[in-house]
């Protein structure tokens, strides 16, 4: 089944913006939808990329958009429920959506983009349980040549998840975390890309799940713990006891821009750990996060100093 042309939902998120830049620059024509073309003006620049104004809820917007491509990828998450995006939209009803346009389009393979611990039948929390819907749905398609991906924590210089305790721990000296023992191991963004490329030329992967993990595990305590050891900074990192994380998750929950909410407090009930890594049977090595994010927060630390002195010198 040879791939050329691509059609990719959440091609402009944290994930979509690394894996359209690798396909496209290995020659892969590609079609990025999104509500909002206006804000993703980079992703025109690349080779052979098209991004088309499109409503990815609307069946026949996505019937219309799938023809003519001979493979769709589907990264489309949310961490965090708002008005008009519910976990069952986006997670569990939209993959069974994709399913059926590619069915309609003529398109033959599918890749798709779940989470470590997600599970149709005993996740914990909306996020993990809406998942493990949508990887079941498929999964269980008989029709199309389906591979989905598990990730842990995904992780790079421009993420959300270390960047934000980047941002808290910058700002005040001690910083409470819920569930801190919780276990993660977290995955490289351009692995994480290379993977599903891997895929597109594997016809061995067809058909399978692969869960996606870095080369080390931490504590989510000790997680946060290296970020402030990576900026160089002194900071108390205290592990809530269960109740009061509980607590936490409810009051951040009820504020208009979520941090932290019941949902995740929920998630974080379960390890995100692999059973098996994905990467050794797809031939790829993970980096670890020491071999990426020092030196990412080395230069920012190095920017700010650098920034203060100018201030300093009057000539900001």
């Amino acid at each position: 089944m040879k791939i050329n042309k691509i059609c990719i939902l959440g091609g402009t998120g944290f994930v979509g913006r690394h894996l359209t830049t690798k396909l496209a620059n290995h020659g892969y024509s590609l079609k990025v939808l999104t509500r909002h073309p206006q804000r993703h003006r980079e992703v025109e620049i690349l080779p052979g990329a098209e991004l088309v104004e499109a409503n990815i809820h609307d069946p026949e917007t996505l019937q219309e958009q799938f023809r003519g491509c001979d493979a769709v990828i589907n990264l489309v998450g949310v961490l965090h429920e708002y008005s008009g995006q519910s976990f069952r939209a986006v997670h569990a009803e939209l993959p069974g959506k994709v399913v059926d346009a590619c069915r309609s389009a003529g398109v033959k393979r599918l890749l798709h983009m779940s989470a470590l611990g997600a599970d149709a039948a005993k996740g914990p929390s909306q996020y993990l349980f809406t998942k493990g819907a949508g990887e079941q749905t498929v999964m269980a398609v008989q029709d199309l040549a389906v591979t989905c991906f598990k990730p842990s924590i995904i992780f790079g210089p421009d993420d959300n998840f270390y960047n934000q305790f980047a941002t808290l721990l910058k700002l005040i000296p001690v910083l409470p975390v819920a569930c801190p023992n919780t276990r993660f191991a977290p995955v490289y963004v351009d692995d994480v890309a290379e993977a599903f490329e891997v895929a597109l030329s594997n016809p061995a992967t067809i058909g399978h799940s692969y869960e996606l993990c870095g080369p080390k595990v931490y504590t989510f305590k000790a997680l946060v713990e290296d970020v402030a050891r990576m900026l160089g900074l002194k900071r108390w990192v205290v592990g809530l006891p269960d109740g009061l994380a509980r607590l936490q998750g409810k009051i951040m929950g009820a504020l208009p821009i979520k941090i932290f909410s019941t949902d995740n407090y929920l998630s974080l009930q379960v390890d995100s750990v692999c059973s098996r890594n994905g990467f050794a049977e797809l031939g790829i090595t993970p980096h670890s996060v020491e071999s990426i994010m020092p030196m990412y927060f080395a230069n920012q630390s190095q920017r700010r100093r650098y920034d203060a002195l100018r201030q300093t010198a009057g000539r900001a």
